[in-house]
C-alpha cells in the first residue's frame, strides 16, 4: 500500500538518533517527571478527555485543575496559577491584555518574543521599544543594568506607559540582576506593574517581586511542548483582568494532557527527586564546559548551566554554517546565530554528551574554523522607539515591497526579525530611519536568508510617506 504524505511526520515523531541538544529539555522523554512517563504508559488517548466537572479547567472555580494550580502557586510563591496549553506565547499575550487597554503605551524591550508585538496589534497597543546593551564579539543582546533602566525610565515615564515587560534570563541563559531592577522601578515608578518573560527561567522573577511572571514549561522543567504557567505575584493587576484575556486566547477545549504535564513538571522540579535530577545535569554539564576550555573552545559566559553557547565567531564559522554541519554528523543544537551556536543540554543530558559533543566539535573546528571574525555592529537603534503609525493600521493596511537600498524614510509594513525567535529590528509602523536601513543592508551577509532584498512598507498615501 503506498504511504500517505503523513509519513515523513510520523517517522520523524518515532524517534531519531545521535545527539539531540534541543528543546524541550526532558531530552525526548528522559527528563519527564516519573508520574506524567507513568500516565503515558496508559492506554493511548485514555487521557485525551474534555472539562469533565470532575477535572474542571484553568479559568473553572472548581475541580482538579483549579485545585492543581491552587498547589502550584503555593510551591511556586505566587498568589495565583493559571495553566496555558498554547506555549508561553498565549500567556504573554494574556498577560499584557490584562494590564493595558486599548489605546495605552507599554514599554517592552528590543529583545522581545514576537508574540507580544502580536499582542499589541490585537489590543491596539502601543509598544514603546527599549535598546538594551549589546556584545559586538558575538552579536547578542546583554541583560538591562540598573543604570539603563533608569535612564529607560526617564524618557518613558512622561509618556505614561501602563506596564513595562522584562525579557529574563534570555534564550542563551543570559540573566540580569532582576532584583536591583526592580529597586530602580519601584523607586521611580511605584505603581507600575512588570510582567517578565521567564519562559527560559524557573520562576525567580517572583522572589524579585515581579508582578506577573510566564514560564515555559518544556525549557526549563520537564514539562511537554505547549505546556506554560502565568503567575500572579501581587495586587497591581487584578485577577479578574487576567482571566477575561485568558479567556479570549486560550482554548475553550484544553488537552488535559498538557495540564497534567504542567503540574507534573513543577511539582518535579520542586521535589527532592526534581532537584537531584537538575543537580545530575548540572554536574555533566560542568564537566562538558571544563573539557571544551582545556580544548581551546570558547564558551560564552551566561548564568544558565544548562545553556551551552558556543562562540563560534572566535572559530571564524558562522553559527548557521556549524549548525548545518553538525546536523549532518548527528548533532542537532537548539538556535544558531552569526556568532554563536546554542545548545540545550535538559534535565537528562544524551550519555556520553561529555565526550560525545566535544569529538564533534573538534572534527567542526577541523573542517571550517578560520580566522575569527571580525566585531559585530550593534544596530543604531534609539534608547526609545515609538511607531508612528499605530502597529495594527501598518501591519494589516495595504504594504508593497521597496528594495533594502531604496526603503529609507519610509515605514515598515511588517517586522524585520533576523534574531531568533523573532526579535524586531523593526516593527510594523516604524519609519526606518537612513542609519538603520544602510545597517540592514551591511547585515545581508551575516543574515543569510533573513534579511531580504526587499522591505515590506505601508503603500505610498497611506501614511507610507
Amino acid at each position: 500500500m503506498k504511504e500517505s504524505g503523513t509519513a515523513p511526520l510520523l517517522a520523524l515523531l518515532r524517534g531519531v538518533g545521535g545527539l539531540a541538544l534541543h528543546l524541550p529539555a526532558h531530552g525526548r522523554g528522559r527528563g519527564l517527571a516519573p508520574e506524567l512517563r507513568r500516565l503515558l504508559r496508559q492506554p493511548p488517548g485514555s487521557w485525551d478527555l474534555p472539562e469533565l466537572p470532575a477535572l474542571g479547567g484553568p479559568l473553572e472555580p472548581q475541580g482538579a485543575v483549579a485545585e492543581t494550580q491552587s498547589a502550584c502557586a503555593a510551591l511556586l510563591g505566587a498568589q495565583r496559577c493559571w495553566f496555558g496549553v498554547n506555549g508561553a506565547s498565549g500567556l504573554l499575550q494574556a498577560a499584557l491584555l490584562a494590564l493595558a487597554p486599548p489605546g495605552s503605551r507599554v514599554l517592552l524591550p528590543r529583545n522581545l518574543h514576537r508574540s507580544l508585538l502580536h499582542a499589541c496589534a490585537l489590543g491596539a497597543i502601543e509598544p514603546l521599544l527599549f535598546d538594551l546593551p549589546f556584545d559586538p564579539a558575538t552579536g547578542l543582546w546583554q541583560p538591562l543594568t540598573p543604570e539603563g533602566l533608569a535612564a529607560v525610565l526617564a524618557a518613558a515615564l512622561p509618556l505614561e506607559p501602563r506596564a513595562l515587560v522584562l525579557v529574563d534570563p534570555t534564550y542563551q541563559g543570559l540573566a540580569a540582576d532582576l532584583p536591583a531592577l526592580v529597586a530602580v522601578l519601584r523607586r521611580l515608578a511605584p505603581e507600575l506593574p512588570l510582567l517578565v518573560d521567564q519562559a527560559h527561567g524557573d520562576g525567580a522573577a517572583l522572589a524579585a517581586e515581579a508582578d506577573l511572571v510566564v514560564l515555559s514549561l518544556q525549557k526549563a522543567a520537564g514539562g511537554l511542548a505547549q505546556s506554560a504557567v502565568l503567575l500572579q505575584g501581587s495586587d497591581r493587576v487584578a485577577a479578574r483582568d487576567l482571566e477575561r484575556t485568558l479567556l479570549w486566547l486560550q482554548t475553550s477545549s484544553p488537552s488535559a494532557l498538557l495540564l497534567a504535564s504542567s503540574a507534573a513538571a513543577i511539582r518535579q522540579a520542586h521535589s527532592p527527586a526534581g532537584r537531584k535530577q537538575r543537580q545530575r545535569a548540572v554536574g555533566c554539564a560542568e564537566r562538558l564546559r571544563s573539557r571544551l576550555q582545556r580544548l581551546g573552545f570558547v564558551l560564552v559566559n551566561n548564568q544558565d548551566p544548562l545553556r551551552l553557547v558556543l562562540n563560534t565567531a572566535a572559530l571564524g564559522i558562522h553559527g548557521h554554517e556549524a549548525d548545518a554541519w553538525l546536523l549532518e554528523h548527528g548533532v542537532a543544537a537548539e538556535l544558531p546565530e552569526p556568532g554563536s551556536l546554542t545548545f540545550c543540554l535538559g534535565l537528562a543530558p544524551p550519555p556520553g554528551l561529555a565526550w560525545r559533543l566535544p569529538r564533534r566539535l573538534v572534527a567542526l573546528r577541523a573542517a571550517l574554523a578560520g580566522d575569527a571574525a571580525p566585531a559585530f555592529e550593534p544596530p543604531p537603534l534609539p534608547l526609545l522607539g515609538r511607531a508612528e503609525l499605530a502597529i495594527g493600521q501598518a501591519w494589516r493596511g495595504p504594504s508593497e515591497l521597496v528594495p533594502l537600498e531604496a526603503c529609507a524614510g519610509r515605514i515598515a509594513a511588517a517586522p524585520v526579525c533576523p534574531y531568533p525567535p523573532g526579535i524586531p529590528l523593526l516593527i510594523p509602523g516604524e519609519r526606518i530611519d537612513a542609519s538603520r536601513a544602510a545597517w540592514l543592508a551591511r547585515q545581508r551577509c551575516r543574515w543569510p536568508g533573513q534579511i531580504a532584498d526587499t522591505v515590506a512598507v505601508v503603500a505610498s498615501g497611506r501614511g507610507g510617506r
